[in-house]
Parts: structure tokens; sequence; C-alpha cells
């Protein structure tokens, strides 16, 4: 099985971008992604997926741009740590807590 490979935002940035340049000097709908994904080394959804981004990070397309999902990410991750800290803060209070049992 192939390993995954992160790629930065400039090269999924150009790979779109060199699509979506060079797709009307091709005359069927499979050479245009074809001939991208060959030279940038990605599968053709991968390349979907980043066209389809651009695209709703011009305002082409409905959808979070690239902006609102790394925002909406931020925030789930400080969710995250303030809930974490917050269990814990209940953990050891609750562990101090007076014993009621009556004996």
């Amino acid at each position: 099985m192939k390993k995954s490979m992160r790629r930065s935002l400039e090269a999924k940035e150009r790979a779109a971008r060199m699509y979506t340049e060079h797709r009307s000097e091709h005359t069927s709908d499979w050479a245009p992604p074809l001939s991208t994904t060959s030279k940038i080394g990605c599968a053709m959804q991968t390349l979907s997926d980043w066209v389809k981004q651009r695209q709703r990070d011009t305002g082409k397309r409905q959808g979070p741009t690239s902006a609102e999902q790394e925002r909406a990410r931020t925030l789930e991750r400080e969710n995250r740590k303030q809930r974490r800290a917050n269990e814990m803060f209940f953990a050891s209070m609750s562990s101090r807590a007076p014993s009621w049992g009556g004996a």
C-alpha cells in the first residue's frame, strides 16, 4: 500500500490552477485530469478535491473556504483542550469533597 503524502497548500493550488488553465487544450474530459495527475503524482480524486476547494476559495462554488475550515479546526482543538482541563479540574474537586456518609 502506498504511503499518503501531505502536500503543501501551494502545491495543491498549483495543481488545481494547472488543471484549470490547461483544461481547454484537451479534446476529452479525461485528458486534463490524467495529464495533470501524471505530472504531479496524485490520484484523480485527490486532484478533483483540490480543484473543488480552489473553486470554493475563489467563490465559484458553495461551501466552506480553506480559511473557514482552518478556523473551525482551531476552535475544535481549543474546545477539546478546554473540555480536558474542565474534566481534570472537576475530578480534582470531587476527590477533595467531604464525605457525608454519616458514619
